[in-house]
């Protein structure tokens, strides 16, 4: 299994970008020091998947940063890209894992503190949970799940765990005393006026935090 040595995690949404391009800010959010990005555009199909995908490696090889593709395992192993981000409701991590090999990273997305102890007794590499605090983009999951749960979590399992929902900068002290590994973040970044600063802004709360 890859070690995880990433804290800030980077999902896309070309929806969410203010209307501008998505590659030029995930090079900019790479250029701050983004330590892993999830390709998580669900409503493209397979081959415009591939040609995104393909256009995300060429900027994020370079930077040497793992690219996950969120459900997809076999646009996965198309791309090689660096593994996948299985959904709470996708193909178990077992099986996962039988086709990626041991080498590739699998994150796993997780709404409760029992999904999180399966995704650890399955072989995740890592966990996403949340909402954790109030975000549109998370609003299909229902209310927020907050502090609490995720310090459950984090009592119950020794994955390491990323906070995701409605995570801004200000509220990464509390996150991580919570016991968040980091955070994984849309609209932090990708929402962002100056998507240099705001990613640095997160970086420096999180190494403040360690």
């Amino acid at each position: 299994m890859p070690r995880v040595d990433f804290r800030l995690y980077l999902v896309t949404d070309r929806h969410q970008t203010l209307g501008r391009p998505l590659l030029p800010l995930i090079n900019q959010a790479l250029v701050s020091g983004v330590g892993a990005v999830q390709l998580r555009e669900k409503d493209l199909h397979t081959r415009d998947l591939l040609s995104l995908g393909r256009d995300v490696l060429s900027v994020t090889v370079p930077c040497r940063v793992p690219l996950l593709v969120n459900d997809r395992v076999d646009v996965a192993l198309a791309l090689n890209a660096d593994g996948v981000h299985l959904p709470s409701e996708s193909m178990p991590v077992s099986v996962a894992r039988r086709l990626l090999g041991p080498d590739r990273y699998i994150g796993v997305s997780a709404h409760r503190v029992d999904e999180v102890v399966d995704a650890q007794s399955q072989g995740a590499d890592f966990v996403v949970l949340g909402p954790i605090f109030a975000t549109p983009s998370k609003h299909p999951y229902g209310p927020p799940i907050g502090l609490d749960v995720l310090a459950e979590a984090v009592r119950r399992t020794s994955i390491p765990i990323f906070a995701i929902g409605g995570v801004a900068a200000r509220h990464i002290p509390r996150v991580r005393r919570a016991g968040a590994f980091g955070i994984a973040v849309i609209s932090a970044i990708l929402g962002a006026e100056d998507v240099l600063a705001a990613t640095r802004v997160l970086l420096d709360r999180l190494m403040e935090t360690q």
